[in-house]
């Protein structure tokens, strides 16, 4: 199930904030008053789409440090275990960075937009009405989209961290041992047995 949230997540987030960047204006329009200038913009949803995109950040996040930590088929692994697994401690670390980078990303640009468009009523004549930079927008959907691919990866690692600490046996098979035929012998035995078959 976390995998599933964590999909719906990492696909939601970019492109709820590339969607935001394509429909966001570069500038407000200035509207002279009495001593002061009135930034007008246009209605977009600018602020709920970063909003949206924090929140589903947020929400895979959850979901690979539950997937990572809480037991997975009545089967409980300690913490150490599992991170004695070094790459598994290695994109641990890298997707919990990259995550808080691109929740900063997507905050701060929120909350500037948002900031923006709530004040917008300036003293200074000369104000340009901006908004939120674009390009940060667009990075921090991209760091989310890497956040949540991390947090995918860190899934399939514990998996395989958890079947090691059990000593679970792997249904491929040894790591090494070829799985199919390749004796010269074997295969003219099947092509016999294949064509009495027929």
């Amino acid at each position: 199930m976390p995998y599933l949230l964590i999909f719906f997540c990492s696909s939601q987030t970019p492109l709820t904030r590339i969607r935001s960047c394509f429909l966001q204006p570069p500038f407000g329009t200035p509207i002279q008053g009495k001593d002061v200038i009135i930034c007008n913009f246009p209605d977009d949803p600018t602020v709920l789409l970063g909003t949206s995109s924090v929140v589903t950040l947020i929400l895979a996040a959850i979901a690979g440090h539950v997937a990572i930590y809480f037991p997975y088929k009545g089967k409980s692994v300690p913490s150490n275990a599992l991170f004695q697994n070094t790459t598994l401690l290695a994109f641990f670390i890298l997707a919990e960075g990259v995550t808080f980078i691109a929740l900063v990303m997507l905050v701060w640009t929120t909350v500037t937009e948002g900031l923006h468009r709530s004040r917008n009523v300036h003293h200074d004549l000369t104000t340009p009405c901006p908004t939120a930079k674009t390009g940060l927008f667009g990075g921090g959907a991209f760091l989310a989209l890497d956040a949540a691919i991390f947090w995918l990866i860190c899934q399939m690692l514990t998996m395989n961290a958890r079947s090691d600490y059990f000593d679970e046996d792997d249904p491929i098979g040894e790591y090494g041992e070829v799985n199919c035929v390749t004796d010269i012998e074997s295969i003219q035995q099947l092509r016999c047995e294949c064509e009495v078959a027929l």
